[in-house]
């Protein structure tokens, strides 16, 4: 028999534990302390504010840099172990975007994954991948991206989770809404997929997701052309190379938030 999640009305979410890599961890929103917040803490506060204080606990598993199964490996055992009330569960993504790989083997083994969890924990929400169409290299992926989120979604059927769209989150197409380094959310993008969830969710939120930008100036070809120069040689080269040698910016850092603890 399939185990199935549970979906939870929002005050029957007490406790939350985020898993993933380096857009759960909250890479590209720092803190004032130097630590990094992210869509996932700021859910956290949303959810939190609708409770008496100290009665929502939330814990942040995710590791930037993390491939699908060293998340199910480090990450999983714990969550079944917290037995939250909630779980947003985005892992695959680092998965697909490296050469070779093939979107429907690693949906299988996120579906493997997403059962694991489902048999333990409260609502499992799935979380989509971005639309990578304004994205130089990466808008080569989109194709992959989109057959993993098709997968995603079926899975999330068969499991009755929610799903997180970031695909059909069109705001976060907006250059504004990326940190410099075009592979992490800047803080409003991590604000806007924050708000968004928490409507999926059925939490009221203060702001829309879906607000336009203000409109910007114009900008010249050789611009755009220079800036993607510089983004190249700053960023995609050097991530390219992490690749190649095998290794991770997260290869040294820990969860930053292992444990359920009030906010």
């Amino acid at each position: 028999m399939t185990a199935e999640s549970t979906f939870l009305p929002p005050d029957g979410i007490r406790s939350y534990a985020a898993l993933g890599d380096s857009f759960t961890e909250g890479v590209g929103d720092p803190g004032p302390d130097g630590s990094f917040v992210g869509w996932a803490d700021r859910l956290a506060v949303l959810l939190g504010d609708r409770l008496p204080e100290h009665a929502f606990r939330y814990a942040n598993l995710a590791v930037r840099g993390r491939l699908l199964d060293r998340i199910v490996e480090e990450q999983i055992p714990r969550a079944r172990e917290l037995a939250p009330d909630l779980v947003t569960f985005c892992a695959g993504g680092n998965d697909i975007i490296r050469p070779g790989s093939d979107p429907d083997e690693v949906a299988e083994r996120f579906e493997r994954a997403v059962a694991h969890l489902a048999s333990t924990v409260g609502t499992v929400m799935l979380t989509t991948g971005f639309d990578t169409r304004g994205v130089p290299v990466f808008r080569r992926l989109r194709g992959k991206i989109a057959t993993y989120n098709g997968h995603v979604r079926a899975i999330a059927d068969r499991y009755h989770c929610p799903v997180l769209d970031l695909w059909s989150l069109r705001t976060v197409q907006d250059r504004r809404a990326w940190d410099t380094d075009r592979l992490h959310l800047s803080p409003e993008g991590h604000t806007r997929v924050a708000l968004r969830a928490a409507q999926v969710l059925d939490v009221e939120v203060p702001a829309d997701p879906d607000q336009p930008w203000p409109p910007l100036p114009p900008r010249g070809v050789l611009e755009e052309r220079r800036d993607d120069i510089h983004w190249a040689r700053e960023y995609l080269v050097p991530w390219i190379g992490r690749r190649l040698r095998g290794v991770s910016s997260g290869d040294q850092v820990e969860a930053k938030r292992p444990d359920l603890l009030p906010l």
